[in-house]
């Protein structure tokens, strides 16, 4: 059983194990993560994560690396539980989808920022974004920003019970060369409000 927040060393498969049950399994978490992956405007998603998408990105890195220590997987579950939601905080990784070079040329110097310019409305207040705290203190380049953020959307127990029964709750981007916003769906706020409130329930990997 995994432990709130955090992935400990029992709750990773070894790699013969893990292969029993991927197929199935990975299907599952796709599953899950279609209400997790959000669209905000043409050039960005956002997937907001749980113990099951980390989870399953530990596993597929065990896999593809050949990790078989001990060691070597709780560097990696060092990494990947940064990604965690605690109660009362939503976590997402910012996807900036550019394909080719002159778009990467022409956007990412555009959006150093965007980091700090997400945010989902709640009624009339805004849940700003704030960037995973060793992700940024890592970025070197203050002329272009990079491709993928970490962000966090830390809220109040006023803003959860806001979250819970508001009419909508968007989605935004505030930054000033990429305005867009997106209206969460329902199935999306469920998933979400059971990270704010503490009780989502992970996929079993058997």
């Amino acid at each position: 059983m995994v432990a709130a927040g955090v992935l400990t060393l029992d709750d990773v498969l070894d790699l013969r194990a893990y292969e029993r049950v991927r197929a199935d399994y990975r299907a599952r978490v796709i599953a899950r993560k279609k209400d997790r992956r959000v669209a905000l405007g043409p050039l960005m998603t956002l997937v907001f994560e749980s113990l099951d998408t980390v989870r399953f990105q530990v596993q597929e890195m065990a896999r593809v690396e050949k990790i078989i220590s001990d060691e070597a997987m709780q560097t990696e579950l060092d990494i990947y539980n940064r990604l965690l939601p605690a109660p009362g905080e939503l976590s997402a990784t910012l996807f900036i989808e550019l394909t080719s070079e002159e778009a990467l040329r022409e956007w990412l110097p555009k959006l150093v920022g965007i980091e700090r310019a997400v945010g989902l409305r709640v009624g009339d207040a805004l849940v700003p974004s704030e960037p995973e705290a060793e992700h940024a203190a890592a970025l070197t380049r203050e002329n272009v920003t990079p491709a993928v953020h970490y962000l966090r959307f830390a809220f109040s127990e006023a803003q959860v019970a806001a979250f819970a029964a508001a009419a909508s709750v968007v989605l935004v981007s505030t930054h000033p060369a990429y305005d867009a916003e997106t209206v969460l769906t329902p199935a999306t706020r469920a998933a979400l409000l059971g990270d704010l409130e503490g009780t989502t329930k992970p996929l079993p990997l058997g």
